[in-house]
């Protein structure tokens, strides 16, 4: 089954985009290559079941099971060791790509409670967005009252075949990112 977002992509948006761009082959149009989760878990160092906790709702949460990521020197200040587990990644791809981002942008962005939209100014060089999430029982996955304690994660949207940040904005902007409205 094809996702819902995927076929607007391929019906709506990529027509829209040409004509504005004065682009022949479709191919050249900016797409989404994936997205990136990731979930920092510093507490972890002293209790290994937190980050056993987190894997279960970052695992419901995009659907695929996550990597531990572990700390690459070793920092005395933090009591951090070198190779000692510190967060989560996860990487989607193709079907459960859209399928994530559908359900941010259309169930998950409006829960946050008195949300005025999405700063347009957390774009990269390349044109990558990335965005950050305070807690994650935002997520209608997550039963809010088995949640142990609040989790926050990074979420960065890479796309391919943008020349500037202005180019992903007009894609997001067409797949609904609800933007902030300047004033």
């Amino acid at each position: 089954m094809i996702p819902r977002l995927l076929e607007k992509y391929r019906n709506q948006i990529i027509p829209q985009i040409q004509e504005r761009s004065n682009l022949k082959n479709r191919y050249a149009v900016p797409r989404l290559e994936k997205i990136v989760v990731n979930m920092g878990v510093g507490e972890a160092i002293n209790d290994f079941k937190i980050l056993e906790k987190c894997k279960e709702e970052l695992a419901l949460i995009t659907g695929q099971m996550p990597v531990i990521r572990k700390a690459k020197k070793a920092i005395s200040n933090f009591k951090l060791r070198e190779a000692a587990a510190v967060g989560l990644k996860v990487t989607l791809r193709r079907g459960r790509m859209y399928d994530f981002l559908d359900r941010l942008i259309n169930v998950v962005l409006p829960r946050i409670r008195d949300f005025r939209g999405v700063s347009d100014s957390s774009f990269d060089k390349k044109g990558n967005f990335s965005l950050g999430i305070s807690e994650q029982t935002i997520f209608p996955e997550i039963d809010y009252d088995r949640v142990s304690r609040v989790q926050g994660m990074n979420i960065t949207i890479v796309f391919k075949n943008t020349k500037s940040s202005e180019e992903s904005h007009e894609l997001l902007k067409l797949f609904g990112m609800p933007f902030q409205v300047r004033s």
